[in-house]
């Protein structure tokens, strides 16, 4: 089984997550979601191994999220597109490893899914 870290390397606590995992010595695969911004369908199988709505992983302080779509009611569909087309308001990191994803903001989450 292998891990997969979606990382935006400007993040700090991306940064320390891909160091933990480095460390782990577990095989991985890094994907700078801002670059390769993921499918809707990578987006949708995300969320069901976070087992979480699209609005749960939306980042709510981001400039985008402000001017385009704080208050507005949008369908989960709507909110999977919204991430697409605007990657950056993706919670950060999100680490896969098989059927199960964490967003690891915090080492307790960080050890429960390496």
């Amino acid at each position: 089984m292998s891990i997969t870290i979606y990382h935006n390397s400007k993040c700090s606590k991306s940064n320390i997550a891909l160091k933990e995992i480095t460390q782990s010595g577990e095989p991985f695969e890094v994907i700078n979601y801002l670059e390769d911004v993921p499918s809707v369908e990578e987006l949708k199988d995300v969320l069901t191994k976070l087992n979480l709505k699209p609005f749960d992983i939306v980042r709510k302080t981001e400039k985008v999220y402000l001017e385009k779509y704080k208050g507005k009611e949008l369908s989960d569909e709507e909110w999977v597109k919204a991430l697409h087309e605007n990657p950056i308001l993706i919670q950060r990191p999100i680490i896969v490893n098989g059927d199960r994803a964490v967003i690891t903001r915090s080492e307790e989450a960080m050890d429960s899914i390496i």
